[in-house]
């Protein structure tokens, strides 16, 4: 059984994770402005996550990068909700519990920074995340919160926590 290790990103984590970023939503045809494919922060999340109440999170499969995923306060919104972000893993490593074990992690970590509630924003070409997020208990909104800059996503989930 392979080893499955996440802890918090590190510089040189930089560059993997931003690859495999833009290479999911290029998979999916979503490489374009408005998606986290155009956030100039991606090649920098270890600067990034360093503010208060932000971590992201590095999944490694026997050491080998196999994706992440991050909370941070949800930019122009309360001080009580935090945003899921940048949630990616590579094809390889999809279905075998990682993105479950990554959201958990980061949804305690939300709690031990006392929000009271998760957003996130996805497409509707990422089917499978999304019935992950509803099976996490995220429910649909009709519109945005906040102002992430992503203009191009047109689903939006909050969940209690």
């Amino acid at each position: 059984m392979p080893l499955i290790t996440i802890s918090p990103i590190q510089p040189d984590d930089n560059p993997v994770i931003a690859h495999i970023v833009r290479s999911v939503l290029t998979d999916f045809g979503l490489n374009k402005p408005g998606t986290a494919f155009a956030d100039t922060t991606l090649d920098h999340l270890s600067d990034i996550y360093q503010t208060p109440r932000s971590i992201y999170y590095v999944a490694r499969i026997d050491k080998e990068i196999a994706g992440g995923a991050g909370i941070a306060p949800l930019e122009g919104g309360p001080v009580h909700i935090c945003e899921l972000q940048k949630m990616y893993l590579l094809p390889a490593f999809r279905g075998n519990g990682i993105a479950r074990a990554l959201i958990e992690k980061c949804l305690d970590f939300a709690r031990t920074e006392n929000y009271t509630h998760c957003y996130l924003e996805t497409v509707s070409e990422l089917q499978k995340a999304i019935k992950l997020y509803e099976y996490f208990g995220f429910k649909h909104l009709d519109s945005p919160q906040g102002n992430t800059g992503h203009f191009s996503c047109t689903n939006w989930m909050l969940k209690e926590l």
